[in-house]
């Protein structure tokens, strides 16, 4: 069995480090979890977190003396984790006592790379073009285990080999948030690893307890550009590439101040041929194989 290393990155979060860290401990003590370690990455908070996590025991810290984000915290995190797993989770997410214990079992298969947590409300996650744009939409939410189109970043566990042979989630590209663990996620699929939901990993995800302190305005723009990002990045297939373009120019043309979001990514352009480069040369899986399996509004 995998030892697991939890990761929880921290930016003025204490109140909910207070609230859920707790469920966490006490899951460490259950042995079935094979929990090794826990750490939380601060992200140069400046809020009483780290006098709060100063006082906590069994914990390790690793603090950024400058804000850097979310992906750069996890990557942190990452690089300095002893266990062969590595369970990410949020600062605002509660677990249940046995919440590893199902999921680290679909790893006896190595040709898993990582297996989403179910958060309550939410099932497995479908992957969807259309209109030559990819979006993600929510599966059922039952108690069959599914293959899943992208495993959470802030309640998902990732086989660490795996995970320094993608490079971690794009800090660069995705900075602050938003979309990166999509990306981490169809890099994988692209390589021909499984991805997996599992019911019984059961834990509570307050989604944006600490995004929803920004102005929606502003997150809803980072949360485009990086959709359009992650496309750029990722969709290698000349023919799907080509409907893109097609239903790019087809929505500039019925929402005009789209042309905003088109050139927040362009700013980012030679990164992403960059990515997009590699992407090409180490992928294996086609992207149409990929929709084949997910590409559905239907269950």
């Amino acid at each position: 069995m995998k030892s697991v290393s939890i990761i929880i990155p921290n930016f003025n979060g204490k109140s909910l480090l207070e609230k859920n860290l707790p469920s966490v401990l006490n899951a460490k003590k259950n042995s079935a979890n094979r929990i090794f370690e826990i750490i939380i990455v601060d992200d140069a908070s400046n809020d009483d977190s780290l006098e709060f996590l100063k006082g906590t025991a069994g914990i390790k810290i690793i603090k950024h003396k400058v804000n850097r984000g979310f992906s750069a915290s996890v990557n942190t995190g990452a690089r300095s984790a002893k266990g062969n797993l590595l369970c990410l989770l949020n600062t605002d997410v509660s677990v249940e006592e046995n919440f590893l214990e199902k999921a680290i079992s679909h790893f006896r298969n190595n040709n898993v790379f990582a297996v989403s947590l179910h958060e309550k409300g939410y099932g497995w996650a479908r992957g969807i073009f259309q209109d030559g744009f990819i979006i993600h939409a929510p599966g059922s939410e039952d108690e069959r285990t599914h293959q899943t189109f992208w495993v959470n970043g802030g309640s998902g566990i990732f086989r660490r080999d795996y995970w320094i042979k993608l490079g971690g989630m794009d800090d660069e590209l995705f900075r602050p948030f938003y979309w990166e663990d999509v990306d981490l996620s169809y890099r994988a699929h692209k390589r021909g690893w499984i991805l997996l939901w599992e019911p019984d990993s059961r834990v509570v995800h307050k989604h944006e307890s600490t995004t929803g302190k920004l102005s929606e305005t502003f997150r809803n723009k980072i949360q485009e550009r990086n959709q359009l990002i992650f496309i750029w990045n990722n969709l290698t297939s000349p023919l799907l590439f080509k409907k893109h373009l097609e239903g790019l120019i087809k929505r500039l043309m019925k929402h005009p101040g789209y042309g905003i979001i088109v050139l927040m990514t362009f700013l980012k352009i030679r990164t992403i041929l960059h990515a997009r480069k590699r992407e090409i040369k180490e992928s294996k899986i086609s992207d149409e194989a990929i929709f084949s399996k997910f590409n559905t509004l239907e269950e």
